[in-house]
């Protein structure tokens, strides 16, 4: 697992390390809201540990920018002194996933950023450089999100979900329609627009035709 923790207290830092190096994990360290917020656009990490009240910029702020800015969905796990039900429901409207008061043991930090790990891995599907978010039901490329429609999206998943196998035209229809398929070829023109999205931008293409067969994702691209 690596962590990034976002905290301006140095003790609280370096306590922090230890328990997480004797885990077994790595961690990289910010002590401040911008330089915190420039790390976790830059680096992939597990975890956000982020201290709510930060110099430069504040918790709740770096958590918003990450929501709006980041293509993948970071698990973000807010500290704060702050315990009232309004300072939670606070920091959950930003977008954190969990919260934990000071003070607290080191032992639960790292158990609720193990179970946040945990989670992540069952909402996120990667084939290559595709990264798919199965709960906030967006996807990148090589870092570059995609703006996909929801049927372009649900091709995409299903590709993705069905690598590296291939689907047929007929399992890609029941798949958006159920049995009850359009009379027109719409598929092409869904097909048509996540390849605007997925491909056009990058050199070579991942969403591949296997004429006669149907259709699959190469990893490889």
């Amino acid at each position: 697992m690596h962590v990034l923790v976002v905290e301006d207290n140095a003790l609280l830092a370096r306590n922090l390390a230890e328990v997480l190096q004797q885990g077994g994990h790595s961690a990289d360290f910010a002590g401040d809201g911008p330089h915190g917020l420039k790390l976790a656009l830059e680096q992939d990490y597990d975890v956000l540990v982020l201290d709510l009240a930060l110099p430069g910029m504040d918790g709740l702020e770096v958590c918003r920018h990450l929501r709006q800015q980041l293509p993948r969905r970071l698990p973000i796990l807010m500290l704060t002194a702050r315990d009232t039900l309004q300072d939670k429901l606070a920091g959950f409207d930003s977008g954190a996933d969990d919260y934990l008061v000071k003070p607290f043991a080191p032992e639960e930090l790292l158990a609720r950023c193990r179970a946040l790990a945990l989670r992540r891995q069952d909402y996120q599907l990667a084939v290559g450089a595709l990264c798919i978010d199965r709960r906030s039901q967006t996807a990148a490329r090589a870092g570059q999100a995609l703006k996909l429609n929801p049927q372009s999206y649900r091709i995409l998943l299903a590709l993705a979900e069905a690598h590296p196998r291939i689907l047929t035209r007929s399992e890609l229809t029941r798949k958006l329609w159920q049995d009850e398929p359009p009379d027109s070829d719409a598929l092409r023109s869904h097909l048509y627009l996540l390849r605007q999205e997925l491909d056009k931008p990058f050199d070579k293409p991942m969403l591949q035709t296997v004429h006669g067969v149907g259709f699959r994702l190469d990893a490889e691209a």
